[in-house]
């Protein structure tokens, strides 16, 4: 049994590696190759490329990288068309995984689709392209199979990873006290994972902690900095603030400074579920290039009244969110002080974000194998 996969960056890898090592613990001899990352590639997948060459981001940004974009999945399709993999598994990256599905299915290839798009928030037309590109589509929300039942696309929910791997009891005091906090309130700073997130919410979210420092003198803060080469991005922004000795900065790990933390301060995305799961009321900001936001919001590309996920997942929005020119500094500390000064309003979000982690929790690695395995078997 052979199968190909192309994954996007670190979220992206650590859902193939999921897969893989659940496809292979059944079937031991299975291949597995494509565009991988480090986890996938520790699971023995084989990398033709890595994940990481697709992390680009907005609308106008990718363009300098589509030639060799272009040039990647010709060659995929040109290496998977002469020597077909048994089923391939696009893995999020729709803008690439998509076109790269349509060609393999149309060459009688079996094609799944893990991740849904976002068709429910932005761009909802795709769904016309996922009907042609995918025999089956992934879904991590509960909402979304219903969208794929509608347009006639075959779908499974399979839970979502991240609640599967989420500790239910953590242990606070023994977190801080491994990582040198006090007593004070600790608020975990997590200002994205690409240079263009921490170059353009960094110095934001530095100037936040400075407002936040100002009200709330025995205030710590940790940050875990996603990979090596932002540090110095971000340890410069600390200097320029004076904040560098407020800070505890660790090497990624950002599921024990969330542990940590009193209010988790991010960019929106991935890690907005991460703290979500672990119960952690949390503030969220984000900001595109000016020109891509200008296009999104000219065409009225998104439908979404907000914009972090587990806003979309509750019953009300539980998440103060601040997006573009509402990313200012004095509005992001205000709303962390106002949840640092009202214990009652984050004992109610920990409870319903606990039970947020029960519905999501299915036991993602196993449904997802299921799926693929059933696919194959047709």
């Amino acid at each position: 049994m052979k199968i190909g996969l192309v994954a996007c960056e670190s979220s992206g890898d650590l859902l193939g590696a999921g897969l893989v090592r659940e496809l292979r613990r059944r079937y031991p001899d299975a291949q597995f190759e494509g565009v991988a990352g480090p986890a996938m590639l520790a699971e023995g997948c084989t990398q033709w490329e890595p994940a990481e060459s697709l992390a680009v981001m907005g609308l106008i940004e990718p363009l300098s990288h589509l030639p060799r974009l272009l040039r990647l999945r010709r060659n995929l399709i040109r290496r998977w068309t002469e020597s077909p993999p048994d089923v391939f598994v696009g893995i999020d990256a729709p803008d690439f995984n998509l076109g790269l599905e349509k060609r393999l299915r149309a060459a009688g290839i079996r094609t799944v689709h893990y991740v849904s798009p976002s068709v429910w928030a932005w761009r909802s037309g795709r769904i016309k392209t996922i009907r042609a590109a995918a025999d089956k589509v992934l879904c991590l929300l509960p909402f979304e199979k219903a969208l794929y039942d509608d347009a006639g696309v075959a779908a499974e929910f399979v839970g979502h990873p991240k609640a599967d791997s989420t500790p239910v009891n953590v242990d606070i005091v023994e977190t801080r006290s491994q990582l040198g906090l006090g007593a004070g309130p600790v608020i975990a700073v997590l200002p994205g994972s690409r240079v263009s997130e921490v170059t353009m919410l960094g110095g934001i979210f530095v100037a936040a902690s400075a407002g936040i420092a100002t009200s709330k003198p025995d205030a710590q803060f940790v940050t875990p900095v996603a990979t090596p080469k932002l540090r110095p991005i971000f340890e410069a922004q600390l200097e320029a603030a004076g904040l560098r000795d407020r800070f505890v900065l660790l090497d990624g790990d950002s599921e024990r400074a969330m542990i940590a933390a009193d209010i988790v301060l991010l960019a929106s995305g991935t890690a907005a579920l991460e703290a979500a799961l672990l119960a952690k009321p949390t503030v969220a900001a984000y900001r595109l290039g000016r020109l891509s936001y200008t296009i999104i919001k000219a065409l009225r590309l998104v439908r979404l009244s907000h914009f972090t996920l587990p806003n979309l997942l509750t019953e009300s929005p539980l998440i103060p969110e601040f997006i573009q020119d509402d990313a200012e500094p004095e509005r992001i500390a205000a709303a962390v002080i106002e949840l640092l000064d009202d214990p009652a309003q984050r004992q109610m979000i920990a409870s319903r974000f606990a039970k947020l982690r029960d519905e999501l929790a299915l036991s993602t690695n196993q449904r997802a194998a299921d799926a693929v395995i059933e696919l194959m078997k047709l």
